[in-house]
Parts: C-alpha cells; structure tokens; sequence
C-alpha cells in the first residue's frame, strides 16, 4: 500500500468528518431546541461525567495556575459570589438560578450559604438529574422554566443568578428585563456570561466571522452579546440603581477549554463507559472546544462577569407590561 494511497484515504477522512461537523451542528431554531440539546446531553450522561456537576468553565486565578479540573469549577462559583458581594448575605436569602443545568451552583450556594435556592432550566431531563443529585435537607428546588418568560411574579427574589445562560436567549433585551423583573427592589443581580467583542467598536474580520458562526451553530446558541452591548441593556431597563459593574474574566476561565478536552486523556475510564458512541459524541465536540478556546484567546470572544441592582422605583405596571411581552414573544 503506497504513502499516497494512505494519504488519499486520511484526506477523505477528514473531509468527511468535516461534512459530518457542519451538517450535524445543533443550531438554535427555538427554545425547543435548546431543551432538546440539553436533555439529550443529560441522558447520555457524557457530559456530566467529564464535566461534572457545574456545566460552567473553572476559574484558575490571575494570573491563571495549574489546578484540578472540577475543583476550578466549584471554585468559580464561590468567586463569583465574592465578586458580586453574596458572601455578605444572610441565610435564608431567595436566589433564582436562571439556567441552573443540573444545580451544582444552586447546590453549592444552598450548602455554603445558606441560601434558599430555585433553580431554572428549560430541559427537563436536567431538572429530573438535579433532583436525583440534591439532599433533601437542603433548601434547593428544581423546575422548568424559560428565562425569556418566566412564571414568577414580579419582585420574587432577594438575588438573581446565572452562569453562561445568556447566548442561548434570542432577545438579549428581553433576557435583561426579566432577570430584573423577578428581582426585589434592592435586591442583586450577578450574571457571568460568554460574550462576542463588541462588533460595533471592531467589526469581525474575515476569519472571525465564519468561527463565530461555528460557535453559535454547534451549541443552539442564535447570538452572543458583547460585554458592553448587554450592559447597557440592563441599564435601559430602567430598573438599575446606579450603574452595571462589569468585570472581564477571560484570563481566569481559559484554561478551561484545554482542560476540558484533557479529560478525554486523564480519564479514560470514560472510554469503557460509553464505549465507541460515547468516544465518537466526544471526538465531536473538540473542535468546538478549540474553536472556542481560539475566540477567548484572541479577543473574539470574553467572559463578562454583570452586576445590578435593582430599585426601588414603583414601575409594577411598566414590569407587568414587560412580563406581558415577554409571554407573547415566547
């Protein structure tokens, strides 16, 4: 058998795993196709086993230092409560987990905190997990519920959370009000996102554009905001006290990318789990990993870290009126 023959039969390979790549991408349709996704990667169980219980990236320090996978997650979540001052919050305080996948936040903040915890997703295979990993003795509930209209009445918790919920929203304005809509007057709102740079400073070139547009389609995202578009969204809400702080954590979360596809290596106990699909549904999404690791790397994409309050101006009817739209566009 020749080089060339070898050869010829490796670039074929390729180019259909490329077609395969592009023609299987999950893109958004609609809030159905972002629970679909969801729950078929809850069912498999190949996510959770590699990514664990937080379905977020980790959070390695500034400047960023070698650490356990998983631990870098959990500690992302106690970061992010110091960083938007939780931590200075009684027990029994009402937190929303707005995109709560299978509550290994909401877990936490009820554990360590003492918080009272409802968290959302819109999939309810994620909702049925997070019950089956919860203790009962703690203060968490689950249900299903979409962020873009959500069930509860105005004013309902004393904190609104969320972690990498925001580029599945197709209306970021929409997105903004609501998370402030369920949010007391006074209360806090600490969002961690991924986010596009801000197009309307330096468009995206040649190259960024077709790698965005990967990003988006292979994980039912239908757009990212940038950091300062989503901002200025909350802002306009006219709910906010003050001004949105925002925070850049880019540096921190980007070895995660990498860290993630490692996992593939370091556990190859995964291997015997799932056998030969579980390795192909894996081998598919490493070039997604590394086309987003590429994006942080570069400055196409950030991790925007959003802070709010809430205030305590009387807009029942101008919140009734947002909630009413927000129903009709679901």
């Amino acid at each position: 058998m020749s080089l060339f023959f070898v050869l010829g039969i490796i670039f074929v390979l390729l180019i259909a795993a490329i077609a395969l790549y592009l023609f299987t991408a999950r893109r958004y349709q609609s809030s159905d196709s972002v629970a679909n996704s969801y729950d078929q990667w809850t069912e498999d169980g190949i996510l959770e086993f590699y990514w664990g219980e937080h379905i977020h990236l980790g959070h390695y320090g500034s400047p960023p230092q070698g650490k356990d996978f998983l631990t870098a997650k959990s500690d992302f979540v106690h970061e992010m409560v110091r960083w938007g001052g939780l931590d200075k919050f009684s027990p029994g305080t009402t937190v929303l987990d707005v995109g709560c996948g299978i509550g290994g936040s909401s877990r936490i903040l009820a554990q360590d905190y003492g918080f009272a915890v409802t968290g959302i997703t819109i999939s309810p295979q994620q909702v049925l997990r997070a019950e089956q990993l919860t203790p009962k003795e703690l203060d968490v509930r689950f249900q299903v519920d979409d962020a873009m209209a959500m069930s509860f009445p105005d004013a309902s918790f004393d904190v609104v959370w969320s972690i990498e919920a925001g580029p599945h929203m197709p209306d970021k304005a929409i997105f903004a009000k609501e998370l402030i809509r369920v949010l007391k007057p006074g209360g806090v709102l600490v969002v961690a996102d991924w986010n596009q740079r801000d197009a309307r400073q330096k468009p995206l070139n040649f190259w960024e554009r077709p790698v965005m547009r990967q990003l988006l389609d292979q994980w039912s995202h239908p757009e990212f905001a940038s950091i300062e578009r989503f901002a200025e969204l909350l802002a306009e809400t006219g709910f906010v006290e003050g001004e949105v702080i925002t925070a850049d954590w880019t540096e921190p979360t980007l070895p995660s990318w990498l860290d993630s596809i490692w996992q593939g290596v370091a556990r190859p106990k995964g291997l015997v789990r799932f056998g030969l699909p579980g390795l192909l549904k894996s081998l598919r999404e490493v070039p997604t990993l590394l086309l987003m690791r590429l994006a942080f790397g570069t400055g196409l994409c950030r991790f925007g870290m959003f802070r709010a309050v809430r205030n305590n101006k009387e807009t029942v009817h101008e919140l009734r009126a947002v909630h009413a739209k927000a129903i009709g566009h679901k």
